[in-house]
Parts: structure tokens; sequence; C-alpha cells
């Protein structure tokens, strides 16, 4: 079973994601780190995130590997733990147009179709219904406004979890910053050429602006009987 979460940055893809492939025991496949670790190794290694060339080429010789770790997963690039240091702002700057390369796309696309066939999967990013997995069983659009988004961003760059109801206070100069980031990103992300931010015709649309993280989890499980069915098995 494949089922695709797709939304902007900040929508809580990943958190949802997670928790789906907890309950439904489903392979979490975390797309956007794959695109923030070809980034995260461009930054270090002093590569233009606008040379593509350059970045095309790391992201055929990156290894990227994802280790499991109690409830979540490490990501490991190279060998090196980055878990923390792809959410940082200066590669949430440098993905957009590393991601939208088109050569880097067509690289991870592979990796994560293969993932795919290895077995039932959640996969989260911006192309997963359209153009990696079109033919998934599930498919969601997971979208928020933008103030939500990045007070979300704010509080996870914090230290806390809105999603666990683990708030912390966050600066408000800090917040704006994150939001006007947000935004121009979403304006890339949707007008780039490869594979731009999009839902699929037949993708179902969920705002969280408003919703729990409960809600979501249990709007998606009742998108299909066998997440449920799976779902309910775990619990049982």
């Amino acid at each position: 079973m494949i089922v695709a979460i797709d939304g902007p940055s900040g929508s809580g893809k990943s958190s949802v994601a997670r928790e789906i492939a907890r309950r439904c025991d489903l392979t979490y496949l975390d797309t956007g780190a794959m695109y923030r670790s070809v980034a995260y190794v461009c930054l270090e290694r002093g590569v233009d995130p606008d040379d593509a060339d350059a970045v095309a080429k790391v992201a055929r010789d990156v290894t990227i590997e994802f280790v499991p770790d109690g409830d979540g997963q490490r990501v490991l690039a190279n060998g090196e733990d980055v878990t923390a240091q792809i959410r940082t702002p200066e590669v949430e700057l440098a993905v957009s147009p590393v991601s939208a390369n088109p050569r880097v796309r067509e690289t991870m696309v592979a990796l994560q179709r293969a993932a795919g066939e290895r077995g039932d999967v959640v996969a989260e990013g911006r192309d997963i219904g359209t153009v990696v997995f079109p033919g998934a069983d599930v498919k969601v659009f997971l979208s928020a406004s933008p103030e939500a988004r990045a007070r979300r961003r704010a509080v996870q760059r914090g230290g806390g979890n809105l999603a666990t109801g683990d708030a912390v206070s966050v600066d408000a100069r800090a917040e704006q910053k994150i939001l006007e980031d947000l935004v121009r990103r979403d304006a890339y992300d949707s007008s780039r050429e490869a594979s731009p931010l999009r839902p699929a015709d037949d993708a179902h649309h969920i705002d969280s602006s408003e919703l729990s993280f409960e809600d979501v989890v249990s709007a998606i499980l009742g998108l299909s009987p066998e997440l449920a069915t799976r779902a309910e098995g775990r619990l049982a």
C-alpha cells in the first residue's frame, strides 16, 4: 500500500506521515529530508545551490540513509547524522533551488520509487501524488494558512512541537521572518518548471489550520478502509 501526502512547507506533512506510518505499520519516506540533505551537502562543500551542474553531481554522488530511532528516524548523508542540520534556516533557503533542479529531482524520484517497490510506504513531499507515486492508493494534499505554518515552524525551531502540545515561547520577529520565507518558498515551489507544488486531481484536500494533529491523522485514516483496519490492528 502507498499513501502520498503532499503540501507546502510547514503544513505538518512530516509529523502526520510519521504517525500514519507508525499506526499502520508502513515505512515512512521523508522525501523532503532527501532534498534537504543534498542542499546541506552543497552548503558544506561550498557549492552554489543555483549551480545546476554542480548540484546535480552532488545529488548523484550523495548517499542518503534513514535509520530507525525509537518512534522516529535519523537522517544520514554520506554517513553523517544530519537530522538536525537539515532543518536550519540556511538549508531552508538553499533547498528551493536545489529541489527545483530537474536532474536532482530525477535522481531523488528514482530513489523514492525504488523505496516504494520494496514495500508499503507513506511518503510526503510536494510531488508524491503527481509524479513519484501517481498510482498511490491514498492521496492527500495537506495545507494550512501561512500564518499557522509559520507558528508551527517557529515553535519547532524553539524546541517545541505543536503536534504534541509541546509549545514554547517564540520571538515575534523570528516568526515574521519565517512567515516571509514560507510565502517566498510557496511562490517558488508553485511556479517552478520541474514538478511544481500542486495537488493531484484525485487528492483529498485537508486544511489543518484549525485542526488538531489528531484530527488530521484521524481524517486521513478515515479515507481508506485498509488504513483504518491496519490502525485498528496495531491498537488491538
